[in-house]
């Protein structure tokens, strides 16, 4: 039986570069402004246990600051953080950022959020079309900036 207040959201890209040339902009927080308006990191950085501050600028609406704890910052695989709502279990998302290497030296950008939490079911829909849209635009923006870092953007 599936339970009804957890829910995950997943997006994919692949992008014609490198883990490392894949991680390197993705990181780079400070440089953010220059290719996405999707995120901002105001506190940006890769310690573990810390605290971020997100600025976060869906498709369709105001930005949303956030500061969730970093869970997880991999070098060239995976960027995780965990923020809540109001208090936690009313609800709570894990954000994720993972890095895959694929054939060719090119590279899978996974962009995901595990969504649990007593709200979950009755924003499940906002969640499943604007943040997915706001998701799938952020992983577009990455391919674009880092293809055409040395001009092997790929048409897709």
């Amino acid at each position: 039986m599936r339970n009804i207040f957890s829910r995950e959201l997943r997006t994919e890209i692949e992008i014609a570069a490198s883990t490392d040339d894949v991680w390197n902009v993705f990181a780079d927080f400070e440089s953010y402004h220059d290719w996405t308006d999707i995120f901002r990191f105001p506190r940006g950085h890769l310690e573990t246990g810390k605290k971020l501050e997100v600025i976060i600028t869906p498709t369709d609406s105001r930005s949303i600051t956030l500061r969730p704890v970093l869970l997880r910052a991999d070098e060239k695989r995976e960027f995780r953080w965990k923020g809540h709502l109001l208090l936690p279990g009313v609800f709570d998302g894990e954000h994720y950022f993972r890095i895959e290497g694929v054939e060719g030296g090119r590279s899978r950008f996974v962009h995901g959020e595990i969504f649990t939490g007593f709200l979950v079911p009755w924003l499940w829909r906002d969640l499943d079309t604007g943040t997915r849209g706001g998701f799938e635009r952020f992983n577009r923006d990455l391919k674009r900036k880092v293809e055409d870092l040395d001009g092997r953007a790929l048409r897709a």
